[in-house]
């Protein structure tokens, strides 16, 4: 026994759990009590034997009387005061130090007498609130407080101008929010209990966000769910006038009775206003983690009119397609990119308005026959349900590596058809499941090193097509650190040095690839006549855009010269129309992309002046021009 006792006191004490700032405050000044400065008289007793709690809101009348009974203050008519209540969040509000330590010991319409020496209320030292004018604060004064209720509080607004009373607990966790369509029953009731806004039989609709009720009344149904019923607490401060109530000046503070009937889920898909997305019909589920935010597959009806021609459906799937659902995989570009955006946050059984922009519609997807050019379209959309991909727990190693290799087929499809953003998601996406993929022998590591590298390289090609050349770099990197001579990485990695313009590292990189293999000399011999010809345009152009700069006398400003368009168009001709890096279709494939296919400039670049101090040849380039130095004056 006296063993084990003697390892228990080997053990470390526990460390002492961390006060929040808040805490160490109260304690600071807990310790200025002393026997005498608080005292508490019971003048009624309350109801139950609940105490508010830090974090709770009190509300109280308080009198304020001198050791004569000469009345100091108060908030009760009879005494001369405005009738309304005060308000406090305990742990959050200031007060003064005996109002900290009472209320805490009181009950629910319970009335009590506080009697305070001096620096027990506004003659503290560092007292964090101050005393109103004239108040006796140097003499001994006693406190009447009435109880009036307490209940935890959501705190709306940080300096305390809106709080919210929950009544009752609303359905789920999604609350309104702009541009929300929300209906609501709404009485408002000044602080000392004038009704200004009564009851109605119909709920109030409005717009969130759109100023058409008070700001704090705003604020406070931003945070109700569904079925909420609640009070809010609002300040003068956050009383703005609204359509709702149009005057609302010279009062201190409203309380809005709010039951909160319903919210239509508006949502601005791309914040510029023009692609809308409005929930009719809500659906089955929690939003969003019930909606088919992954890749799935998706059966939708829909209706689709042109928008400033609502009775004009120039498709219906009820109608047009025998009364079947469109059905259609995700994430493939199989349905106009605004349309697909938007059924990805729907939920099952939901039904949506969609208002969507040309560039999202039609304009880059396949038109029907009777969609102009250039239409805003409207789209009525049903989700009649998805299938979600299957996972690939308990499968054999062949069927994994059958079911990536036909979503890389996929991407290889997008990537052909100029869709370099939704081929990307797919190598991806099977790169990311990758991590949780062990083989088992030595056969299936190289399956499966060989798959991961052919993706990671597919993924390159992809930055090479969207102009981010120092990922595809980056991506290329991934396989050379495991494979350091990876013939096709480095000729992928090549290309895109040659796209960034650090034609050394290109030049590497192609070089190194005919010392590895020596059946890709060929295109070896291809890349470096092609990176020649590069740097020599460069240099040209660099010839065009400097002329004239170093030929003036010292105090003589130059402008750079300016290629003509005629000559730059036909500068950009080179390798116009090629692809940057074709996507692999192939995961053992050995053979390298041609350097005809592969070496391109797309898109606009960089200019010369904004590359010139990173390029490893811009010594060359002023070599060139006949100069070592370049000054300009």
């Amino acid at each position: 026994m006296a063993h084990a006792d003697a390892d228990a006191g080997d053990l470390p004490p526990r460390p002492p759990k961390k006060k929040s700032p808040a805490e160490e405050e109260a304690e600071k000044r807990r310790k200025k009590l002393t026997p005498g400065s608080l005292m508490k008289g019971l003048i009624r007793s309350g109801a139950g034997d609940a105490t508010p709690a830090e974090g709770d809101q009190v509300v109280l009348h308080c009198t304020t009387r001198t050791m004569d009974g000469i009345i100091v203050n108060s908030t009760r008519r009879e005494h001369g005061g405005k009738g309304v209540p005060l308000r406090f969040v305990l742990g959050k509000s200031k007060m003064i130090l005996g109002f900290a330590e009472g209320f805490p010991t009181m009950q629910k319409g319970e009335i009590a007498m506080f009697k305070m020496k001096p620096q027990i209320h506004y003659a503290e030292d560092d007292c964090p609130v101050t005393a109103p004018h004239g108040f006796p604060k140097d003499d001994e004064l006693q406190f009447e407080i009435e109880m009036l209720d307490f209940f935890k509080a959501k705190i709306v607004a940080e300096d305390l101008g809106v709080v919210k009373k929950i009544v009752d607990e609303g359905l789920g966790w999604e609350t309104p929010r702009e541009p929300y369509e929300v209906t609501a029953r709404i009485t408002a009731i000044t602080a000392d209990g004038k009704v200004i806004l009564p009851s109605k039989e119909e709920p109030y609709l409005f717009t969130f966000g759109k100023s058409e009720v008070p700001k704090g009344l705003e604020m406070g149904i931003g945070t109700m769910a569904r079925k909420e019923k609640a009070i809010i607490y609002v300040s003068n401060a956050y009383l703005t006038n609204s359509s709702l109530m149009p005057q609302l000046e010279n009062l201190e503070e409203v309380h809005f009775e709010v039951a909160l009937v319903q919210f239509i889920q508006v949502r601005d898909m791309l914040g510029d206003g023009r692609l809308m997305k409005r929930r009719v019909v809500d659906g089955k589920g929690e939003f969003p983690i019930d909606c088919p935010l992954h890749d799935s597959l998706l059966r939708v009806h829909y209706k689709g009119m042109f928008l400033d021609e609502p009775k004009s459906i120039f498709y219906d799937t009820r109608v047009d397609n025998d009364g079947e659902p469109l059905e259609f995989c995700s994430g493939e570009g199989l349905v106009p990119e605004g349309f697909e955006m938007c059924v990805r946050l729907m939920l099952p059984g939901e039904k949506s308005v969609v208002t969507c922009p040309p560039d999202f519609a039609y304009d880059k997807f396949p038109r029907p026959a009777n969609v102009p050019e250039g239409a805003h379209v409207q789209w009525e959309i049903e989700l009649l349900g998805f299938e979600t991909p299957k996972d690939w727990t308990g499968l054999t190693f062949k069927e994994i590596m059958d079911d990536a290799e036909k979503i890389k087929n996929t991407g290889n499809r997008l990537f052909k058809e100029g869709k370099f953003e939704l081929s990307k998601a797919k190598y991806d996406k099977v790169l990311r499941e990758y991590n949780h993929v062990h083989p088992q022998d030595d056969d299936e590591g190289k399956i499966f090193a060989n798959s991961r590298s052919s993706l990671h390289l597919n993924v390159a090609a992809c930055y090479q097509k969207m102009g981010e050349y120092r990922k595809s770099i980056d991506t290329c990197n991934k396989v050379l650190d495991a494979n350091p001579v990876h013939v096709k990485a480095l000729y992928r990695r090549g290309m895109s040095y040659m796209l960034l313009g650090d034609f050394d590292d290109a030049k590497k990189d192609f070089e190194k690839m005919a010392t590895i293999d020596k059946s890709s000399e060929p295109d070896a011999t291809a890349a470096l006549l092609k990176l020649k010809q590069t740097i020599q345009e460069s240099e040209k152009k660099a010839r065009k855009q400097f002329k004239g700069l170093f030929d003036k006398k010292p105090g003589e400003i130059s402008e750079v010269g300016v290629e003509s368009e005629g000559n730059k168009n036909a500068s950009d001709t080179t390798g116009s129309g090629e692809a940057a890096s074709s996507a692999d279709t192939d995961a053992d494939a050995k053979a390298i992309p041609r350097a005809d296919s592969d070496l391109a400039f797309e898109g606009e670049r960089p200019g010369l002046l904004g590359r010139i101090c990173i390029w490893p040849s811009a010594r060359r380039i002023f070599s060139s021009l006949g100069l070592n130095r370049c000054t300009i004056l």
